[in-house]
């Protein structure tokens, strides 16, 4: 990748990564508080659902940038032919590079990893299909606004599908220290959600997960377009 690609990929990555945490942050506290053992309301309920906002808006920007910086080069260093069929597994290659970028120093940082790749294994070829399927269509290349739509929607599916791990990876960084569930298994998670609440628990904050990745899936990957396309564009423009 040349210069001004890694720089754009950079700075879009980071602009997109704060535009998605400062507006869909309360959403996602309401998911996690429907998703805790002790319920809801025990959880917090909506009280202070934007305490946290600035801290995490800080630490989205150089992690965004990280996952941009690496998928796109991934994505250059496995070039292929845009009609061959190999190309949602370099999608999938490269996506799954971009979340392992930056170890994380946290508790549930294993099963943070194992919830976003699959979700990027969905996420991430399914947005390029439908830009590639949208640019095909139109004969020509998908605007930005365009391409977050795109973005809704494969934020979306892959959101319903990867719910279960999600609520795994939540139950772990909630549960007591000490406990089984705080070792981060996530397979161990899973089964003790499965065994007392069933296909309900496993599934427990699935719609407003939806919305919000869908709205994120929107904000972020249309953000980044945006920024990615402007950016390259004053590259060309300056002497």
């Amino acid at each position: 990748m040349d210069r001004p690609g890694f720089t754009a990929s950079l700075v879009a990555g980071g602009v997109a990564g704060v535009s998605v945490d400062l507006i869909l942050f309360p959403l996602d506290t309401i998911k996690t508080r429907l998703q805790s053992p002790q319920g809801f309301n025990k959880a917090g309920g909506f009280h202070g659902i934007y305490a946290g906002v600035p801290s995490a808006a800080i630490g989205s920007f150089p992690n965004a940038a990280a996952f941009f910086i690496t998928y796109d080069y991934v994505k250059w260093f496995l070039h292929t032919d845009s009609s061959s069929h190999l190309m949602p597994v370099k999608h999938m290659l490269a996506a799954s590079a971009g979340e392992v970028g930056i170890p994380g120093l946290y508790r549930g940082y294993k099963s943070t990893v194992l919830r976003e790749i699959p979700f990027s294994l969905v996420q991430f070829p399914l947005w390029e299909s439908l830009k590639a399927l949208w640019s095909w269509r139109q004969d020509h290349v998908v605007e930005s606004w365009q391409s977050a739509v795109c973005g809704a929607f494969a934020g979306g599916f892959a959101a319903v599908v990867t719910t279960p791990l999600d609520v795994a990876k939540t139950r772990i960084m909630l549960a007591k220290a000490g406990s089984s569930t705080a070792g981060g298994n996530v397979l161990s998670a899973l089964h003790g959600v499965w065994r007392t609440q069933g296909l309900p628990g496993l599934f427990a904050g699935v719609f407003p997960r939806m919305a919000a990745i869908s709205l994120g899936g929107f904000i972020f990957l249309g953000a980044y377009d945006q920024t990615h396309s402007m950016l390259l564009e004053l590259g060309r423009e300056s002497p």
